[in-house]
């Protein structure tokens, strides 16, 4: 068995720039129904083409009042006004208020003519055809302005801002069925090895099942991705070659594990140099130093180390933040604070970064979750992560560390200020 030394060890922040640099957005756009654009980025501004509402309207049920006529009640002296019908939300315009007079109007309802508030059904006392206040209104009192939740013109969405609840109820509110948004990108996710078996396959000796395809999936679709996984492949140059070819014509981006370090069978450092531009083959940093990238044919091609922990933990610092510029999206899929560390030390290496999973604990301290490179329980519960740089002394309890926290759906975010 032979083995290959690494050329250079880049730092963990050389590798991410040199990837952000190497991908782009994703520039096509698709058309979806409002119902399945949730979270979706829009592909364009769009505005308000009308006021909503369209004319004034009630905000309460009650009653539709001239406000200037009210102004002498009070409980001492109570305003006694006429009561001509009522109107519901569906009602068209068209009656008019006169002095001394108020209509029955229910939420939402346009107000009449002459109209300028509305007192609330549980201050007033109805007797037959009559009401009597016991207090003025004040003009605009419960009432919803023309315009006053958009007017003309007004910014119903941003292009490439996510698609919120409230912005899909706006869009819908204008009449809107569908939204144009930016196309996911297509990740193309190939899993290398020999040992390895699609799950739901039977095992043969010495075999194992692909749990890394599944895992990166979740984390494309999370940043925004469309993940593509295709099936185990062996270890044989040529096949493998060819369906990294072809998994990359159809798709965005490619990611492939496993077959990335420096032993006989692994093949992808000369596949990757061999297909285009070798932007990187090792990372100084532990777990995860097995690492390279291309780019070809205009494609970002990203290998990662097979073992679980080092492929996945790779993947919330150096990949997430490359999905996410694929897909349009801002930011890196994390955000940064201070913490304690828990009881447990971790050492450091000479030369390497250390990345540290973490998880937080009910005193506010984080606490790390390794076990091994090849453990995918090391992530299990990890919600959170810390790069520690090389040598030094070990970090132990109460030691205060910078953390990034991932957002949802990998992660909480920040902590509550009280941990």
């Amino acid at each position: 068995m032979r083995f290959r030394p690494f050329r250079e060890l880049i730092p963990p922040e050389v590798a991410v720039a040199r990837l952000l640099r190497a991908v782009r957005p994703v520039a096509r756009v698709e058309t979806v129904p409002l119902t399945e654009a949730a979270d979706r980025l829009a592909a364009a501004t769009l505005r308000a083409d009308r006021p909503i509402p369209g004319t004034d309207r009630a905000s309460w049920d009650g009653y539709a009042v001239r406000s200037s006529g009210t102004r002498a009640a009070s409980a001492r002296r109570p305003l006694e006004l006429r009561l001509r019908g009522d109107r519901f939300a569906e009602a068209a315009g068209g009656s008019r208020l006169g002095p001394g007079e108020a209509v029955a109007v229910a939420t939402g309802a346009a107000l009449p003519t002459g109209a300028d508030a509305v007192a609330i059904f549980e201050e007033v006392e109805r007797r037959g055809e009559y009401l009597r206040l016991t207090r003025s209104v004040r003009a605009g009192e419960r009432v919803a302005r023309r315009g006053e939740d958009f007017a003309r013109g007004d910014r119903l969405t941003r292009a490439g801002a996510p698609l919120t609840p409230a912005r899909i109820g706006a869009l819908a509110m204008f009449g809107h069925t569908t939204v144009t948004v930016r196309a996911r990108p297509r990740v193309a996710i190939v899993s290398n090895g020999n040992e390895l078996v699609a799950p739901g396959a039977r095992l043969g000796p010495g075999q194992i099942y692909d749990a890394n395809s599944s895992a990166l999936a979740a984390i494309v679709r999370a940043a925004g991705g469309t993940p593509v996984v295709y099936p185990p492949a062996p270890d044989d140059p040529r096949r493998l070659r060819r369906l990294l070819r072809a998994a990359a014509r159809a798709s965005d981006l490619l990611l492939v594990t496993g077959g990335s370090s420096v032993g006989e069978r692994d093949l992808l450092p000369g596949i990757f140099a061999a297909e285009g531009r070798l932007l990187f083959h090792g990372i100084a940093v532990r777990p995860g130093k097995p690492t390279l990238a291309a780019r070809v044919d205009g494609k970002l091609w990203l290998g990662l180390p097979g073992h679980p922990t080092s492929g996945l933990l790779n993947m919330f610092w150096l990949g997430l933040p490359v999905l996410r510029r694929a897909a349009g999206r801002e930011g890196p899929g994390w955000v940064e604070g201070w913490a304690l560390m828990g009881e447990r030390a971790v050492a450091l290496t000479e030369g390497l970064s250390t990345v540290v999973p973490l998880r937080r604990g009910a005193d506010g301290r984080v606490y790390s979750t390794f076990r091994s490179s090849s453990a995918i329980s090391s992530l299990a519960g990890a919600e959170a992560f810390t790069v520690l740089p090389p040598g030094g002394r070990p970090v132990r309890r109460n030691d205060r560390v910078r953390v990034r926290y991932l957002l949802p759906p990998l992660g909480r975010g920040l902590p509550a200020p009280n941990g």
